[in-house]
């Protein structure tokens, strides 16, 4: 990028006329080859290579949405992290876990947290939710390519929607396919290796109008189930003192659950499970 710069040190034009409101559309004018999809890749699948991150789950509660995932990396057979955060505040009202290629992934959240604050920025107000979904659908759509030979990234999209008439159903759940389909869930949703045990936990103990705190149980018993029965899914790890991430999204704004927190309720779990491991 530092060749389209002309020997005076001037900024191209690309930086000083006035752009577009999306960030990722001016990265695709300005230096498309820093987007996650752009880059080209070799001839063949490259799954096994690669860090993989599993197991995500999201839960509407009466104040606002949950967000919990597990800390276990994977690249084939190998463990290749145990304390990767795959939960990250989009925003100041909004949350994007994710489960797939772990750097492509990483890289798309960052964009997609430059891309909500250069919209409110340029355009003096914050995206409705559906706005942001819907953004954030774009970005998985421009990763289609890099999907087909194995680097696929899906996350998961939750928040609190300040427009929304009902405080009550305010917390909202967005998944997508991994072609950028936006799809709103209801009550609940989980993605990843683990998500098939983690939903049907889920389905089990959701009800509406949860309070926070029995969330946050409900959500930690579910990685524990999906870690029981899925080899990619980390469970809470006593003994290192690793612990999965849980965040939420409420009136008040994003919130993560301090590492005592979660050793908490953690602990608490874990210590059920050894009377009742059938739960």
């Amino acid at each position: 990028m530092a060749a389209a710069f002309d020997p005076t040190g001037r900024l191209p034009d690309a930086f000083l006329n006035v752009g577009t409101s999306s960030f990722s559309q001016f990265l695709s004018a300005a230096a498309p080859d820093l987007l996650p999809g752009r880059r080209p890749l070799p001839p063949g699948s490259a799954s096994d290579l690669v860090p993989h991150a599993t197991t995500i789950v999201a839960l509407t509660t009466a104040e606002g949405v949950l967000m919990a995932g597990d800390r276990r990396g994977t690249m084939g057979n190998l463990i290749s992290s145990r304390d990767i955060r795959k939960v990250h505040p989009a925003d100041e009202y909004s949350l994007v876990g994710f489960a797939g290629t772990a750097g492509i992934a990483l890289e798309m959240v960052r964009l997609f947290q430059v891309e909500l604050e250069h919209y409110e920025k340029i355009e003096g107000a914050m995206l409705s939710l559906d706005g942001k979904a819907n953004r954030l659908a774009a970005m998985i759509r421009g990763n289609l390519g890099a999907a087909m030979q194995g680097l696929a990234v899906i996350p998961l999209f939750a928040g609190f929607d300040l427009a929304a008439t009902d405080p009550a159903r305010a917390g909202r759940i967005f998944s997508f396919d991994v072609a950028g389909g936006p799809y709103e869930e209801t009550g609940f949703d989980g993605i990843g290796s683990g998500s098939l045990f983690a939903k049907a936990a889920l389905k089990k103990r959701y009800r509406p109008g949860l309070s926070t705190a029995d969330a946050v149980r409900i959500a930690v018993e579910a990685l524990y189930d999906a870690a029981d029965d899925d080899s990619a899914t980390g469970g809470p790890d006593l003994s290192r003192r690793i612990y999965p991430v849980v965040m939420t999204a409420t009136a008040e704004g994003t919130n993560r659950l301090s590492d005592a927190e979660a050793a908490e309720v953690a602990e608490a779990v874990v210590a059920a499970r050894m009377e009742n491991p059938g739960g």
